[in-house]
């Protein structure tokens, strides 16, 4: 069990933002995450520029990869966009640089497949949105229907507002319930969803089968991208020795 570190101590967050972006995936933990004392969060792109979201919501990148700060936590978020991101060579390796010193490694929805992708989620037990969890194997991980997955220093939420108790989770590890409590209850989290359709094993059948209508041509292309994506890591040496701490 790691020692719990104390509510004032410097603790870095290095959260990826990128172009199709979902931005609950991001603006959860990020709420969450800033609220406890010490906890700086900073927003990764390759550049400065504004970045457009999968709704449409711009966000704005305050750090880009040349940063050399040592990143404490790392999180990647998900959204459509990611599928682009799979084979993209700068952003891998930003994400294998940052997870060589990173305590804790983590995502949100389908960021484990970026982690994934950059070869960090190999061996490892991991959760990702419920219409992407068959890529995990592609990629090395074991795949957990749960939604907060926890394996050594990964960290892995699944769809979207999973990242909300994902960093619940995340405080509660590394700061202690108490704190994770205070936080919880400063930001009012007391789900009551009106309706029971917020998962496959509770909604109804002809609503999942919808949305896997609806879903089909971007799942099919991220399968792609996931098959691709394995390929290049099973023609490559070890990447790199990922530090590994346990949570």
């Amino acid at each position: 069990m790691t020692e719990l570190l104390q509510p004032g101590d410097p603790f870095l967050v290095g959260m990826l933002v990128f172009p199709g972006i979902t931005p609950l995936d991001m603006t959860g933990p990020h709420e969450f995450l800033s609220k406890v004392p010490g906890v700086e969060v900073r927003l990764y792109w390759k550049n400065l520029n504004p970045v457009t979201g999968a709704s449409g919501l711009q966000l704005n990148p305050t750090h880009t990869f040349l940063d050399q700060s040592p990143i404490d936590l790392l999180c990647v978020p998900g959204g459509p966009g990611q599928i682009e991101l799979m084979a993209d060579d700068e952003v891998l390796g930003f994400l294998r640089r940052a997870a060589a010193t990173a305590r804790y490694v983590t995502s949100v929805c389908t960021g484990s497949l970026l982690l994934g992708a950059a070869g960090l989620l190999q061996g490892y037990k991991a959760t990702t949105h419920w219409m992407a969890m068959d890529c995990l194997n592609d990629l090395g991980a074991i795949p957990v229907h749960e939604r907060i997955v926890c394996d050594r220093n990964r960290i892995t939420g699944g769809g979207v507002t999973a990242g909300i108790d994902f960093a619940l989770t995340v405080i509660a590890q590394l700061w202690g319930e108490p704190i994770a409590r205070a936080v919880q209850l400063a930001l009012e989290y007391d789900p009551q969803p009106p309706f029971t359709a917020g998962s496959p094993r509770t909604a109804l059948p002809e609503e999942v089968q919808r949305q896997q209508d609806r879903a089909r041509p971007v799942r099919e292309r991220r399968l792609a991208s996931c098959k691709d994506a394995a390929a290049r890591l099973d023609g490559s040496p070890s990447l790199l020795g990922v530090a590994e701490v346990d949570g």
